[in-house]
C-alpha cells in the first residue's frame, strides 16, 4: 500500500509544480501588460500620443486633417537657428502654441515670393499663440541669412541644408520646396499645403486651428482671453 501511495503521489507533485509555473508565467504576462497599450491612443498624454506619419495625398497639394483627434503628433523636430548660429531651436521651443512651419531655400522663387506673407501672419497672429517656423534646405546659410534681414523676416528658421530635421515628420517628401505644415496647440499636424500659399490661403487655416478649444492644459502654455494657449 505504501508502494502505490508513493507511486500516485510522484504525479500528483509534478502537477501541482507544473501548476505554478504557469501560474508564474501568467503572472509575469500580467505585469508586463501595463506597459504595452493595445487600445486607439487618445493623445491626453505624451505616451499615448499617436505619431504622425504622412500618406501620399494621390496628387492633392492641401491635405487637411480633422477632427483633431485623429491627427498624428510631431516631436523631435529642432536643429541649427539660422539667425543665431550655434543654438538649437525647434517644436520644444513653442509650447501650447500653433506652430506653422515653412520648408523653404532662397535659392526658391516661390519661396521668395510668400514669405511677406508668412511674416505678416506671424505678425498678425503672434497674439494669439501662433508662431512661423522656417526650415531652411539645401541653402547657403549667409545667403539665406541676407536674404532675411534683406526683406524684413523676423520668424526664426532652422537652417538644414541637408533636411535631416524633417525626419521626425515620418514619410514626408523633403524635396517638396516650398512646403508649409500647420501643427495645433498639441503640436499634432492640422494641415500639409504641398505648394507656395497666398495670406488669403493659410490665414483662414491658422485662425480656425487657433481657435480650436484646448481639452487639457498644455504645459508651459500661458492661458490667453477665451481659453487658449500660448507660449
Amino acid at each position: 500500500m505504501r508502494r502505490a501511495r508513493a507511486g500516485t503521489a510522484a504525479p500528483q507533485r509534478r502537477s501541482a509544480l507544473a501548476r505554478l509555473r504557469m501560474l508564474a508565467v501568467v503572472s509575469a504576462m500580467l505585469v508586463l501588460l501595463p506597459g504595452c497599450s493595445f487600445g486607439t491612443p487618445t493623445g491626453d498624454a505624451q505616451s499615448q500620443a499617436r505619431a504622425f506619419t504622412f500618406v501620399a495625398p494621390g496628387g492633392q497639394d492641401r491635405i487637411f486633417y480633422d477632427p483633431p483627434e485623429q491627427r498624428g503628433t510631431v516631436t523631435g523636430l529642432s536643429g541649427e537657428s539660422l539667425l543665431e548660429p550655434g543654438r538649437t531651436i525647434g517644436l520644444h521651443d513653442f509650447p501650447g502654441q500653433v506652430v506653422v512651419l515653412n520648408i523653404w531655400g532662397a535659392w526658391c522663387g516661390p519661396c521668395r515670393e510668400e514669405m511677406p506673407g508668412l511674416q505678416q501672419i506671424h505678425e498678425q497672429m503672434r497674439p494669439s499663440g501662433v508662431t512661423l517656423l522656417g526650415v531652411d534646405v539645401r541653402d547657403n546659410a549667409e545667403a539665406a541669412r541676407d536674404f532675411m534681414r534683406d526683406r524684413g523676416i523676423t520668424y526664426p528658421s532652422i537652417f538644414d541644408n541637408p533636411g535631416r530635421s524633417l525626419t521626425a515628420l515620418r514619410g514626408f517628401p523633403r524635396n517638396t520646396v516650398p512646403s508649409t505644415i500647420v501643427l495645433d496647440r498639441e503640436h499634432r499636424v492640422a494641415a500639409i499645403f504641398l505648394t507656395a500659399l497666398r495670406v488669403s490661403e493659410l490665414l483662414p487655416v491658422v485662425q480656425r486651428i487657433a481657435a480650436e478649444p484646448v481639452a487639457v492644459p498644455l504645459a508651459g502654455a500661458v492661458p490667453q482671453p477665451g481659453g487658449a494657449g500660448t507660449g
